[in-house]
């Protein structure tokens, strides 16, 4: 009787310690599972950076597991490229990585996860995908050629009227040039013209062309021709009162 208390005992004791036992087994289990990588530990947001855009990843993985975060931008539900790859190691509050992507308003873009070896713990996509805002980062875009659009608008100017003024300048310049040209040769020519036969006939009329020239050489000539022979007859005459 004694025998069989024990045993009865020592059964019940057995059934205790594995009921126990098999608890802690799950409470560990389930530990160890919450403790483990999550894909619902992931999340992503698209920001700006001053005016350039960029899409955040967060992750919230107490566990510390290294994981590779893809990002791709959606076209009509396919990839349409890769914005980049990196590696995170989460934290209990929480590990940020940035993809610097200049994102449009209403862009979606898929966000891949992938953890454990292999991708045994998490190789899933962030569901929902990430949608951009409707507002883009570079609001200040239209201001912005305001400010050099002023000083471009006086540069053609400038140039646009030089050009005109140099064109009448040059024309200007020639014109009078070409009148000055031809009105100095067309009096030229005529004064040149003019005068020559007026100076011609002056000339011939100071040279001896006149009728009184040459009644003037003649009477010279009758007066030598006279004085000529008196000299001879006087000679004559002087030698003959000589000889008688």
């Amino acid at each position: 009787m004694a025998i069989l208390s024990i045993s009865r005992r020592t059964a019940r004791t057995v059934r205790i310690l594995g009921v126990a036992s098999a608890s802690a087994a799950l409470a560990l289990g389930a530990a160890g599972n919450a403790l483990a990588c999550n894909i619902k530990e992931f999340s992503a947001e698209a920001k700006c950076d001053g005016e350039k855009g960029v899409i955040v990843v967060t992750d919230k993985d107490p566990s510390r597991t290294e994981a590779v975060v893809s990002v791709f931008l959606q076209n009509n539900g396919a990839d349409a490229r890769e914005v980049g790859e990196l590696t995170v190691k989460g934290s209990r509050e929480g590990t940020t990585i940035t993809f610097a992507e200049d994102w449009q308003p209403n862009a979606t873009y898929r966000i891949h996860v992938k953890a454990g070896k292999d991708g045994k713990l998490v190789n899933e996509d962030i569901k929902p995908n990430l949608t951009t805002p409707s507002t883009a980062c570079k609001t200040e875009t239209p201001s912005t050629p305001a400010t050099p659009s002023a000083p471009e608008a006086p540069a053609p100017s400038a140039t646009e009227s030089e050009s005109p003024s140099e064109s009448p300048s040059e024309s200007e310049s020639a014109a009078p040039t070409a009148s000055a040209s031809e009105s100095t040769t067309a009096p030229a020519g005529a004064e040149n013209n003019a005068p020559s036969p007026a100076v011609g006939d002056s000339n011939l009329a100071e040279t001896g062309a006149d009728s009184n020239t040459g009644m003037i050489a003649g009477i010279a000539a009758a007066l030598v021709v006279v004085g000529g022979g008196a000299v001879f007859f006087g000679m004559r005459r002087r030698g003959a009162n000589s000889n008688s």
